[in-house]
C-alpha cells in the first residue's frame, strides 16, 4: 500500500496529514500480520518526497511520520511520478506483491514557475498523464477526494478516472475512515482475484 498525500497549503493540510498518519500506523499493525508493506509519498512546494519508504516496521513508520511538513504549492504530477518510481523499485524487489495506491488530494495541481515545463501543458494535464502511466502499469488505486466547500471542481474524480481507480468522497477525513476504505478495496480486489 502506497499512500500519496497532498501536503500542500490548500485545504487544511495539517488535519489531512494527522488522519493519514493515523491510518498508516493502523495499517502497519495489520500489515505486520499479513507481511504487507505500507509507504508514504507526500507532495508539496515544488516536488514530491518519499516520506516513508515501504515498510512493515511500525516503529520506523512512527519515527518517520512524526514531523511531516505541509504548505506551499501542489505538484500533483510529481507526487504521482514519485509513486510510480517507488512502486517500480518495489516490484523489482518482490514481483509477487500487488500494489495498492491510495491518493489523498483535492485534485488541484499547481506548480511554481521554476517547476513548469516548456511543452505548454497545464499542471492538471501533466497530473493526468502521470495518472495514466500508473494505470497503464496495472496499479490498483483509490482516490480520496478531500475537496470541501460550496464550490467543488471535481478534479479528484477526474484523477480517479485517469488512474482507472475508485473515487471516494469524504467530507471529514479521519484515520479510521481511510483505514476502513483501504480494507474494503483490498477485500473487493481479493474477491475479484478468487473469482
Amino acid at each position: 500500500m502506497l499512500f500519496v498525500v497532498d501536503a500542500s497549503g490548500s485545504m487544511a493540510a495539517r488535519k489531512r496529514m494527522g488522519a493519514i498518519k493515523g491510518a498508516v500506523l493502523s495499517l502497519l499493525l495489520d500489515a505486520y500480520q499479513r507481511r504487507d508493506k505500507v509507504g508514504l509519498v507526500t507532495f508539496r512546494g515544488s516536488d514530491a518526497a518519499l516520506a516513508l519508504p515501504p515498510t512493515s516496521s511500525v516503529d520506523a513508520a512512527a519515527a518517520r511520520l512524526e514531523q511531516l511538513p505541509t504548505g506551499g504549492r501542489t505538484p500533483l504530477a510529481a507526487g504521482l511520478l514519485k509513486a510510480r518510481e517507488v512502486l517500480r523499485v518495489e516490484r523489482l524487489r518482490d514481483p509477487s506483491r500487488r500494489p495498492l495506491l491510495v491518493v489523498v488530494t483535492d485534485g488541484r495541481a499547481t506548480e511554481s514557475k521554476k517547476a513548469a515545463v516548456s511543452d505548454g501543458s497545464t499542471p492538471v494535464e501533466r497530473a493526468g498523464r502521470a495518472a495514466r502511466l500508473l494505470a497503464g502499469d496495472g496499479v490498483a488505486s483509490v482516490v480520496v477526494d478531500c475537496e470541501s466547500g460550496p464550490v467543488r471542481l471535481g478534479l479528484a474524480g477526474a484523477l480517479a478516472r485517469d488512474l482507472r481507480g475508485t473515487p471516494v468522497t469524504l467530507d471529514e477525513l479521519r484515520a479510521d475512515s481511510v483505514t476502513a476504505l483501504v480494507r474494503d478495496v483490498r477485500t473487493v480486489q481479493n474477491s475479484r482475484r478468487a473469482a
